[in-house]
């Protein structure tokens, strides 16, 4: 019984910790203002615990962002149409971009605080090596363009957390708008003269 204790007090305070970071990503003004401190005073957990479990800032950061994204993830590897791999590349590719752009958007400032950690480069993130990796495979399925692994990059940068913000919070562009466009570009790329010749 005392081995039970501890580890349903860790699940409770991780689960309380990734609940308040949320919170607190969704609501604050900037991303850089959100703190350890705040965080733990917020789950009513001591900042002790806060470091025991996720070990710094950065790697609480990781965890909320990949408790939030699993959903999506395991729809893009093993679920159905239209995200799951069993979809023609042609219908895929849209939707997969479409879920990361709409994730991005419903948790603009979770994304900015990864994004924008420290001197890690957004590109070497697991995620973004999951997400490039699944966009590439569906890419080079599509008959005709040049370069899956170019593309998946470029089409992977539409969507980063800055470029939302930007768009949404500094242009005031709706969600709607943005998916429109986002849809039309990726339309544009995957009809280019390129991928038909």
């Amino acid at each position: 019984m005392s081995d039970r204790k501890p580890r349903a007090d860790a699940a409770r305070n991780r689960e309380a910790v990734l609940a308040a970071a949320d919170t607190l990503f969704a609501t604050c003004e900037s991303p850089e203002a959100v703190t350890m401190a705040d965080i733990a005073a917020a789950a009513g957990v001591g900042k002790a615990t806060l470091f025991r479990g996720f070990g710094d800032r950065t790697g609480l950061i990781h965890a909320l962002y990949e408790t939030r994204l699993a959903p999506i993830r395991l729809a893009a590897e093993e679920g159905p149409p239209p995200l799951g791999p069993a979809t023609p590349p042609l219908e895929r590719v849209p939707a997969l971009l479409d879920a990361v752009l709409r994730f991005k958007i419903d948790n603009r400032h979770l994304a900015l605080a990864l994004e924008g950690i420290g001197s890690d480069s957004p590109y070497q993130a697991e995620h973004y090596e999951r997400w490039h990796s699944t966009l590439r495979e569906a890419l080079e399925k599509v008959p005709g363009l040049p370069d899956g692994d170019f593309t998946a990059h470029a089409l992977l940068a539409a969507v980063r957390a800055d470029l939302v913000e930007h768009l949404i919070g500094g242009q005031r562009m709706t969600r709607d708008q943005m998916r429109a466009q986002l849809a039309g570009f990726v339309a544009r790329v995957l009809d280019s003269p390129a991928s038909r010749d």
